[in-house]
């Protein structure tokens, strides 16, 4: 049964980008002047790399997190690296630097992580639940400022923002696809790295602890880690909620392993459930594509609440 999902879930990534409003066939993708060369070579192949990426980067991030924090209700953006990079991605709208919103997120993100590891700095190791409420106020003190936000741009600048705040995959080319390929390189060797110790932050810190591990160093090297390939993913395509939340869970519940044993299946089956929202979102009859972040929800939503109710 393993085998036959993993074969299903490459085929469905094969086959993700000839699915669109513009059907491709092998024939045409061999002319390099047509139409039909153009679209899958710089728009539907990018698309499918940047959802891989994106969604494996997340749903990892998602393991972690609930590893670290021992919450299973935690998220990659648990700790407002998220909410931060929406915030100045809409200061950048606001201000008519349309041009160059990949960076203003990029830089919230970067401004969330360096509060956090101030604040970090004055926390002891035995108090990450406190840092998780740290984030928590940030998301919030982000959010009222982005209603603020909100109230002082023109109608035209609203909507890019809430459109921002929906995810989307739209992207041309491969120049912002080896970022998300360096984060998730990045991600993959710290996962790797600390994969004992993850294995034992799984029980308690305090069993981490008198196995010779420094609990605080390794929990906010995972922290800053995970945030900075959270904040370069929301960069690109804005919050994406609900696949680090699910993903963790679901391949838990199908393998009945811990965490330190599903690190790698966790990245791949995250890709593999944002390729396919992605392919639901392009293959819907509407006059453009639905918003990402809304089919994620639609479509793991009610897969998750089965899961939790076969659970009991």
């Amino acid at each position: 049964m393993k085998y036959i999902i993993i074969a299903l879930s490459i085929i469905l990534i094969m086959i993700a980008p000839f699915f669109g409003q513009i059907p491709l066939s092998l024939e045409t993708l061999l002319n390099s002047n047509s139409m039909q060369h153009q679209i899958f070579f710089e728009i539907r192949l990018p698309r499918l790399l940047l959802a891989f990426f994106v969604g494996g980067v997340l749903a990892l991030s998602g393991l972690i997190f609930q590893t670290i924090f021992k919450n299973p209700m935690s998220t990659p953006f648990t700790l407002g690296v998220a909410s931060g990079a929406t915030l100045f991605t809409a200061i950048g709208i606001v201000l008519g630097y349309t041009a160059y919103l990949s960076l203003f997120a990029f830089l919230g993100a970067l401004m969330t992580i360096f509060l956090l590891f101030v604040i970090a700095s004055r926390l002891q190791s035995s108090q990450t639940s406190s840092l998780l409420l740290v984030g928590i106020a940030l998301s919030f003190f982000y959010s009222a400022s982005l209603m603020v936000l909100f109230y002082i741009s023109n109608l035209e600048q609203s909507y890019e923002i809430v459109m921002f705040t929906m995810g989307s995959l739209d992207i041309v080319g491969f120049e912002n696809i080896y970022l998300i390929m360096i984060a998730s390189a990045v991600l993959l060797f710290l996962s790797y790295f600390y994969q004992y110790e993850i294995k034992l932050l799984l029980t308690s810190n305090q069993l981490a602890h008198l196995k010779g591990i420094n609990v605080k160093r390794v929990n906010y090297i995972l922290l800053i880690g995970v945030s900075i390939a959270v904040g370069v993913a929301v960069s690109l395509t804005g919050p994406i909620g609900f696949v680090g939340l699910v993903i963790p869970h679901i391949i838990k519940f199908v393998t009945q392993k811990s965490a330190d044993k599903i690190l790698y299946s966790t990245f791949f089956y995250g890709g593999v459930f944002l390729v396919a929202s992605d392919l639901i979102a392009r293959n819907l009859s509407t006059a453009s594509d639905v918003p990402i972040g809304v089919v994620t929800s639609f479509v793991g939503a009610p897969f998750f609440i089965y899961l939790i109710i076969k659970r009991r």
